[in-house]
């Protein structure tokens, strides 16, 4: 019973502090939303423990404490196989993002920040800001 009435309150926790990372917009939507439905998921399965027993005899499986560590590994290995492939998409944009930036400054003519002045620069006409 303890452990139970623990992991409901557990999973409520979990629910409340997704809605204020949401609220305060530290967490984007697309993850709230995993979270958020996860959260949902558990806390009848936390207060009525027998849903998941009944749900592992169905599929043959001897616990339900079993199906739900099986579940709960499965999920976070899509997590983070999800979370892999966000990262290596960054990586790539932020590759591209780095070369178009190089070829700008090599067009305009300008160094690398920390890099010497060279000591000619070419006549650049001055051109106002709502002009360019």
């Amino acid at each position: 019973m303890k452990l139970t009435i623990v992991t409901g309150l557990t999973a409520l926790a979990v629910l409340a502090f997704m809605v204020e990372l949401l609220r305060r917009r530290q967490l984007q939507e697309k993850y709230a939303i995993l979270w958020l439905l996860v959260s949902i998921v558990i806390v009848p399965l936390a207060f009525f423990p027998f849903i998941t027993d009944n749900l592992a005899k169905l599929l043959g499986i001897v616990s339900g404490v079993s199906l739900v560590l099986f579940l709960g590994i499965v999920f976070l290995l899509l997590v983070t196989v999800h979370l892999s492939w966000e990262v290596s998409r960054l990586e790539e944009e932020t590759r591209t993002l780095a070369e178009d930036l190089a070829l700008l400054r090599s067009e305009l003519g300008r160094p690398r920040p920390g890099q010497p002045v060279p000591q000619e620069l070419p006549a650049q006409e001055v051109v106002p800001d709502d002009q360019r």
